[in-house]
């Protein structure tokens, strides 16, 4: 494919897929694209320390080396309130300002461009606004040294009907990315209630996976480039289904179509709050959080030009002629086998997926 030179643009709006499928449709959105910059290093006066007993006596470890857990059940509970309360507040107003402190990572940024192309759509408000409901926490606290600090909330909404082959859980990860900052949602999947993986214990904590481990078929940090790798030549460790061989059937019949082309520019977002987050799993694999953002391309034939819904136009930039370029950030989730497992050694569990920006030419 020829390489595309597309100009950077504010992060913006939101078509986000249904979780198996690959068929577009307008959802709730769910805010803000910001990467936080590293934690910075505070006083060890005002650290958290532990004193742990050694045969030689008793040693000081402090809050940026000790193995803590990233919060208490009460905090994580606390934490989750904290995000639906102001997810509700900014879905009634349709203001992104209202829940930007409160998420970030790929679900931010698919979330806050969401809201600001529905504030120029419909700036009364949302008069349709049906409070989200998040209950029957179940919290996967890890334990790790220094910041950022996150976790994983198994809850259950009031999005679809309990009970039965469609009852849903809403997998949400937090993140802190120190003492005096704010927990974030940075991920978010939603998986069938027989679909959540069985998390391993240590200790009575969940156990995270390190991004560059070798103990699994793809360490969690170069899920992302193996993706995107996959997406264009079709090679890789990932398992046939909707999110993977299927979607790209889907693109490369779009990619023709008579008076239209469409192209695709995959890229790897693995820094800052769009890093990779994983959780060792009890059968040895992992179950882990990743994004990446992707370029899609449209240009007609002279004396036609593409059409955009009216999310996509409230984020547009430039006059559309006969091209639009739409920006999107896809958050997955994937089960990943142990070491030594080589065809479908990573299946793609779901995808959240939305367009942030778009530009015409």
């Amino acid at each position: 494919m020829r390489r595309l030179r597309l100009r950077r643009t504010p992060r913006l709006p939101v078509e986000p897929l249904t979780t198996g499928s690959t068929e577009r449709r307008s959802v709730r959105p769910l805010a803000h694209g910001r990467v936080h910059r590293p934690a910075r290093l505070f006083a060890a006066t005002a650290a958290a320390t532990v004193l742990a007993l050694t045969a030689s006596g008793c040693v000081t470890v402090h809050g940026e080396t000790a193995l803590l857990p990233a919060a208490t059940q009460a905090e994580a509970a606390q934490a989750l309130a904290d995000f639906t309360a102001a997810y509700n507040r900014a879905d009634k107003a349709y203001d992104p300002a209202l829940d930007a402190n409160r998420v970030t990572g790929p679900l931010g940024a698919i979330n806050q461009a969401g809201l600001r192309a529905r504030s120029v759509n419909t700036p009364g408000g949302n008069k349709d606004h049906q409070p989200l409901e998040l209950t029957d926490a179940r919290f996967s606290l890890p334990r790790k040294a220094g910041w950022p600090r996150w976790f994983v909330a198994d809850t259950d909404s009031n999005r679809d009907v309990d009970g039965g082959a469609g009852d849903q859980r809403w997998l949400l990860v937090f993140v802190r990315n120190g003492p005096e900052e704010l927990w974030e949602a940075a991920y978010l999947s939603i998986l069938g209630a027989r679909e959540v993986p069985a998390f391993a214990e240590e200790a009575g904590y969940a156990v995270p996976v390190a991004a560059d481990g070798d103990a699994l078929a793809v360490a969690p940090g170069k899920l992302g480039t193996a993706f995107v790798s996959f997406l264009k030549d079709g090679q890789g460790p990932f398992a046939p289904g909707a999110h993977t061989t299927q979607w790209r059937e889907q693109r490369q019949k779009t990619a023709q179509r008579p008076g239209i082309a469409t192209q695709y520019l995959d890229q790897p977002t693995d820094r800052g709050d769009f890093a990779p987050l994983g959780l060792r799993t009890r059968d040895g694999g992992a179950f882990v959080f990743f994004a990446t953002r992707f370029f899609e391309r449209q240009t007609t034939a002279k004396g036609y030009r593409p059409t955009v819904g009216p999310d996509v136009k409230a984020l547009l930039t430039g006059e559309i002629k006969n091209t639009v370029t739409r920006e999107w950030v896809s958050s997955l989730t994937v089960l990943v086998k142990p070491a030594g497992t080589d065809q479908g050694a990573v299946a793609v569990t779901s995808r959240l997926q939305g367009v942030v920006g778009a530009v015409g030419s």
